[in-house]
């Protein structure tokens, strides 16, 4: 059983200060959604039915988003604004849970996602990373193509992209051995490096924030020494995992936004608004203009 996924929340938001002084970069919004609600949205699509948020002091907001304000729904329900009462209504399905747990120091993302691993205790579970957005080309979005995958074949999946040499060292970096998935396809996963330098990069295939994984790697966490930065990295422990199990990178077949800095934020807001029916056109004539 594929149900449970983990959200790390707890980021500072420092490359699009000074919005995330007070607001938790994750609620900064894509048009008229905040960006955890579009992630939150994916993983529902994908099936998951218990969302795990991972987070720290000052996020209530989040959490706020995704409970009943009835004073709100009172209001829109008096003035007969049904489109509106249902879209604040309903922003967490019947059958879906979130639940959330504090990541008490800033230790890296291995360590935030080990804080969920009471939750999930020897059960395989997706970790999905807040910033990056996805937009789908087409009905099937990538998370779901890789829940298919991993039903399919009962190995974990890590979604990569192929990105500009010169930009591996931003990025965990995965070795498929020159066999590099097509998109919306995936291969074995040899080795997985954290943020190598171009030389040392054994492709330009960057993991890019979705993964499903093993049970086993959450145990690998917690023995899992700081790396790159100084931090524990998830990465880490997926490399561990690879000396005993199998995993697979899944290329991914849409666009991808990181939303937690200015200029991806500004990109999906545009990319995103001109899909949604109440902005479409008005944004249409305004870039025309420019």
């Amino acid at each position: 059983m594929l149900s449970k996924v983990v959200i790390p929340v707890a980021g500072l938001g420092t490359r699009v200060l000074p919005a995330s002084k007070a607001i938790p970069k994750e609620m900064l919004p894509v048009v008229d959604k905040p960006v955890i609600q579009h992630v939150i949205e994916e993983a529902i699509a994908a099936g998951f039915t218990q969302i795990i948020l991972v987070t720290r002091s000052g996020k209530s907001a989040i959490e706020d988003h995704f409970d009943h304000n009835a004073e709100l729904e009172q209001i829109l329900e008096a003035k007969g604004k049904d489109q509106l009462l249902a879209s604040v209504r309903d922003v967490l399905p019947e059958g879906v849970q979130l639940v959330s747990v504090r990541q008490d120091k800033a230790l890296g993302l291995g360590h935030a996602v080990h804080c969920a691993a009471g939750l999930i205790g020897e059960e395989d579970f997706a970790v999905m990373l807040p910033d990056m957005l996805i937009d789908s080309r087409t009905d099937c979005s990538d998370l779901q193509g890789m829940v298919s995958a991993y039903l399919e074949s009962g190995t974990g999946q890590i979604m990569v992209e192929a990105v500009p040499e010169e930009h591996v060292e931003r990025y965990g970096v995965v070795d498929c051995q020159g066999n590099a998935p097509a998109a919306g396809t995936s291969s074995p996963m040899y080795d997985v490096v954290e943020k190598p330098p171009r030389e040392q990069a054994p492709s330009n295939l960057a993991i890019v924030g979705r993964y499903i994984l093993p049970g086993r790697v959450m145990s690998l966490l917690a023995t899992t020494l700081p790396g790159a930065g100084g931090e524990i990295q998830l990465t880490d422990a997926i490399k561990s995992y690879l000396e005993q199990g199998s995993l697979n990178a899944y290329t991914m077949t849409g666009d991808l936004y990181d939303c937690g800095n200015k200029s991806g934020l500004l990109q999906a807001n545009i990319a995103f608004g001109l899909k949604h029916a109440e902005t479409a056109d008005d944004l249409k004539a305004f870039l025309a203009q420019l």
